[in-house]
């Protein structure tokens, strides 16, 4: 029988079912079929190159940098099986966050997909000062220094490397590192361990997936509900993943009826997205019976079933490195989940007050916090246990610590702090209500807002900014807003600053709002003060100061009149 841990990484590396099922088809990309065994093999051809040239070792970081494509999984499964943690980048990040991610995950190799070679011609010589080998999937690149890896791997045998190379001897070990956004700033490595890696493919399995289901991950694989739920699910299952490189509302349904999806993976956005596409005659006519994704909006889903039939939907919540999930089995709508009492026997979780004003839990007389009532909104708290591990990021532990609340009902307990107000009700259904601190969700990402105010100061005229999230109506998550101060002896230019914007901000992290002030609120512990700014939106008919927003048509940041305004709510602007 084969034991658990080498199970787990005979998973991740897709090694366990291609033996067991080689020629059933594990992934569609464009058109194009890959079986189990053809996946395996190419995943050899990537372990032998490295393995031939004594590139990385067991125990070394490679950093990935693709986009979605079968390579990205051959390149993740042939690294697992040379014993190497794989650190999955954000395509979307730019110079500097990329250069940082290398430092707190301690990579010394990236392997960058042929698409993205030319957006890293900037930092090309910062990486190879820094000792960083740079392998593009290419067969011949013009870029000096960097590796190609296309034609090696041509050349390549695709026998397995020895399985002792891929062998744990604990399921705590890490296996992956992936980036999150959080309230430091910077992106943080997440550290994913193998025991957290198989409890998330075990998640279309927990809904009643089987063999027979088609998935449809139109998901960045750089996430990990598209690698760990949707790569990891497939292959525990057994099942076909339809793959696609980008999420495209026209042609999802197309590609549903066209490879007989059953379950898709989704974000609320994606939802409302396709809600928002022209109504057809055929709208209910598919084989998807499951989607399975978080943040689904009640009203989106309502007009979801309308549109497209009582298709099962699967809200589930958890950060990537966080020490609990809540799962919605039975599809009531507006719920992350369900607890009862085993599941909090074995996960202690606690709702407590939370103060918005001065953006902290709330203490009593004797310093600890309180549990909220039943149905009333509280910062959700997971308290870390053997059962509940938290097992932080990569890099300095200062990035852990602020992760932890601790004494928070007696002298010595540690909590995970989600960041997120939950509320439960009295038949156990929990709700997700907003986000606390300094992240918020805008496009299916989490944006820091410290990060984006770090890149805004370097703007010349700009002497301070306060980045927050704003409501729109008709939005998932919150849209970014900056109120600044401009410099003396300077003026706002909306030109520059949308430059700048454009050039160094990824799409989903840029500020869509401007408001200029001429001083920023402070709360007591000198934090900038974001409350009253997030309440009072971007009306510019209740607003007395300037406000501007991102005008793509004229490439700047444009007045917000009130015509603007109108048209941002009507939808005819769009965000």
């Amino acid at each position: 029988m084969i034991s658990p841990v080498t199970w787990v990484s005979a998973l991740l590396a897709g090694i366990f079912s291609a033996a067991e099922i080689p020629n059933k088809t594990f992934l569609i990309y464009e058109g194009v079929s890959y079986t189990y065994e053809e996946i395996d093999k190419r995943s050899n051809k990537v372990a032998q190159v490295f393995a031939e040239r004594g590139t990385v070792k067991k125990g070394d970081t490679v950093a990935l940098l693709m986009s979605n494509e079968p390579d990205f999984v051959c390149v993740w499964f042939g690294l697992s099986k040379l014993g190497c943690s794989v650190a999955f980048l954000n395509i979307n990040i730019k110079s500097r966050s990329l250069l940082h991610c290398f430092n707190c995950c301690g990579a010394k190799l990236m392997v960058v997909g042929a698409d993205l070679l030319d957006t890293l011609e900037d930092i090309l010589p910062n990486l190879q000062e820094d000792s960083i080998s740079v392998w593009a999937m290419k067969k011949k690149t013009a870029y000096p220094g960097v590796n190609t890896l296309m034609d090696k791997m041509e050349e390549a045998s695709d026998k397995p490397v020895p399985a002792k190379l891929r062998g744990i001897t604990c399921l705590k070990t890490p296996n992956l590192y992936i980036f999150t956004s959080g309230t430091t700033g910077l992106p943080k490595a997440a550290v994913i361990t193998h025991l957290q890696s198989l409890k998330a493919a075990a998640g279309f399995w927990a809904y009643g997936g089987t063999s027979d289901d088609v998935i449809y991950t139109p998901l960045p694989l750089y996430h990990s509900a598209a690698s760990l739920v949707g790569i990891g699910g497939t292959i525990e299952m057994g099942a076909t993943c339809v793959l696609k490189k980008k999420f495209s509302a026209s042609q999802f349904w197309n590609d549903c009826k066209k490879h007989n999806v059953t379950i898709f993976q989704y974000i609320g956005e994606l939802c409302r997205y396709l809600c928002n596409q022209p109504k057809g005659e055929n709208d209910k006519q598919h084989k998807v019976h499951m989607g399975v994704g978080n943040g689904l909006r009640q009203d989106v889903w309502r007009e979801f079933h309308r549109r497209f039939g009582e298709i099962r939907m699967c809200e589930l919540y958890g950060s990537t490195e966080g020490n609990l999930c809540f799962m919605n089995h039975i599809g009531k709508i507006g719920a992350v989940g369900r607890s009862n009492f085993f599941y909090k026997l074995l996960f202690k979780y606690v709702l407590v007050r939370y103060d918005m004003v001065r953006d902290e839990p709330v203490r009593n007389k004797q310093g600890f916090c309180e549990p909220v009532r039943r149905g009333e909104s509280g910062l959700l708290l997971s308290k870390i246990s053997p059962q509940s591990p938290f097992f932080g990021y990569a890099g300095s532990k200062q990035l852990t610590e602020k992760k932890i609340l601790r004494d928070v009902f007696a002298k010595g307990d540690a909590y995970f702090n989600t960041g997120d107000l939950m509320a439960e009700d009295d038949e156990d259904f929990i709700s997700f209500k907003d986000r606390v601190g300094d992240t918020f969700r805008w496009k299916g990402e989490n944006v820091a807002t410290t990060e984006v105010t770090e890149i805004l100061g370097l703007v010349d005229f700009i002497q301070e900014a306060n980045v927050y999230g704003v409501e729109v109506p008709g939005n998932e998550g919150k849209a970014g807003m900056a109120a600044i101060i401009v410099r003396p002896d300077f003026k706002f230019d909306g030109k520059k600053l949308f430059d700048h914007a454009v050039r160094d901000l990824p799409t989903y992290a840029r500020p869509l709002f401007i408001r200029l002030q001429e001083s920023m609120e402070m709360t007591g512990t000198f934090k900038q003060q974001k409350f009253q700014l997030v309440a009072s939106g971007f009306n510019p008919s209740t607003i007395t100061d300037p406000l501007y927003f991102l005008d793509y048509s004229q490439k700047c940041y444009g007045p917000l009149t009130t015509s603007a305004y109108e048209s941002i709510l009507g939808g005819q602007c769009k965000l």
